[in-house]
């Protein structure tokens, strides 16, 4: 798994701490690898700045300090600090429940009084002996404990919930096909133990996954849900300081109804192709989905068991206008395929008329900052494509053109809602967020 795997992360967000480090690091990749090493105190969360491409490892996590809005941050918190709920014995439980099952108050785990204890912070460095937080140092089996402030009680067990698969009212623990779009079970809270929010409340966070938007999606309640393609079901949570997190529901160890063979022509957007076609509609030979080069990319087919990313074919995996791949030539990294329409037509110009074509563009270049600049170039400077601006697919993001209407966010065009230093936008690319466009300015007199 990737090192990111073990840490919750939440744009935007800048925490106030006192323990920190400074690092230069190119991606968050290499700044939570600074976090695992770090060795001058025990590294809870990062913050990473994609444009300084700063990094910071935090000895605070949200939990413990306080947050304010940052829009160039993203924070990255250890899920283990996170959580409020136990594995097990729950020796690797590092919540914050601070009382006995009985509502006694612990007793810190650094202090002498009223009870001398056998188990400190300088004996085990390890095991997490944090403030007054329960605990299971010595693998008891009984589950988390502490020593108490009742001078009549040494120590007493804590009332921490289980995290293990959660059981319906049937009895059975629920489970997820692929990536759990079709998943309707009744789990409502996130991976860290947190309550979902209602997905038809706005509070505490205003999102536009709402029933009237997304019908068929079974938008209900509170429970987990992936009404967007992401990699699992998920939910807006009631912690004001995490927005959204993943849910933690297993993956069915039985195998997912055959749904036919597949489809060997092009139906709709063509989201059930299973053909064997494997290039471009330009000629270029696809590039196999299980390999990172000549483009490295986020479709992999591990993660996305159902999507048919085998070998090289053309496939549509994120509800794009039809079948595409990745090229072999380095310099195109992505186009569509043409694949035959089942009812015989042929794909021409007909089929392609809902495409946009780049051709005579309005504008190339862009003025001052390029907040005017309304062209049609929707490919950033590395090559990848442009995510719509209505799309919360493969990025979540809140820039959209209702919260931005005078910035002109149509389709997926290169625009500058937020006043950066040029057109930007969000990329198709679940590997990369967001990138600036491929545009020169005006003044550049590059060209004329």
């Amino acid at each position: 798994g990737d090192v990111l795997d073990d840490y919750l992360r939440t744009d935007g967000v800048w925490i106030l701490t006192r323990n920190k480090q400074f690092y230069k690091t190119n991606n968050e990749k290499e700044c939570a690898e600074k976090c695992e090493a770090e060795r001058n105190f025990n590294c809870r969360a990062f913050l990473f700045t994609r444009k300084k491409l700063q990094c910071l490892t935090l000895a605070e996590n949200a939990k413990m300090t306080v947050t304010f809005n940052s829009t160039d941050a993203v924070l990255y918190e250890k899920k283990i600090y996170l959580l409020q709920c136990k594995k097990g014995i729950g020796k690797d439980y590092r919540g914050t429940e601070a009382k006995t099952r009985r509502g006694i108050p612990c007793q810190k785990w650094a202090e002498k009084t009223p009870h001398n204890p056998n188990y400190t912070p300088e004996k085990y460095p390890s095991a997490g002996l944090d403030e007054n937080y329960c605990r299971n140092p010595d693998g008891d089996e009984s589950g988390p404990w502490c020593y108490t402030t009742d001078p009549a009680t040494r120590f007493d067990y804590c009332n921490i919930p289980e995290c293990e698969g959660q059981v319906t009212h049937t009895g059975e623990v629920e489970c997820m096909q692929c990536n759990g779009e079709d998943y309707h079970g009744e789990v409502s809270r996130t991976e860290s133990g947190l309550e979902c929010q209602h997905w038809d409340a706005q509070e505490p966070h205003m999102h536009g996954f709402t029933l009237k938007h997304f019908p068929g999606k079974d938008l209900k309640m509170n429970y987990c849900r992936n009404p967007d393609g992401e990699l699992r079901p998920w939910c807006f949570t009631t912690s004001p300081t995490k927005r959204w997190e993943y849910c933690n529901i297993p993956r069915c160890t039985t195998h997912p109804p055959a749904s036919g063979l597949g489809s060997q022509c092009l139906s709709g957007k063509g989201e059930n192709y299973r053909g064997k076609i494997a290039i471009t509609e330009s000629g270029n030979a696809c590039q196999h989905w299980n390999t990172q080069s000549p483009h490295r990319h986020g479709w992999i087919p591990d993660r996305y068991p159902c999507k048919g990313l085998e070998e090289n074919y053309c496939r549509n995996p994120d509800g794009e206008k039809r079948p595409w791949c990745y090229t072999i030539n380095s310099s195109v990294r992505w186009e569509y395929c043409a694949i035959p329409h089942c009812d015989g037509t042929e794909q021409g110009i007909a089929g392609m008329s809902n495409v946009p074509v780049q051709v005579p563009l309005s504008e190339e270049c862009y003025r001052g900052k390029g907040q005017s600049y309304r062209g049609t170039t929707s490919i950033t400077a590395s090559g990848k494509k442009c995510q719509a601006w209505n799309s919360m697919f493969p990025h979540r993001h809140e820039k959209t053109p209702d919260r931005f209407p005078n910035a002109d966010l149509r389709d997926n065009y290169c625009r500058n809602p937020d006043g950066d230093n040029s057109p930007w936008c969000f990329t198709t690319d679940p590997s990369m967020t967001w990138e600036y466009c491929n545009l020169k300015r005006c003044d550049d007199h590059t060209q004329e």
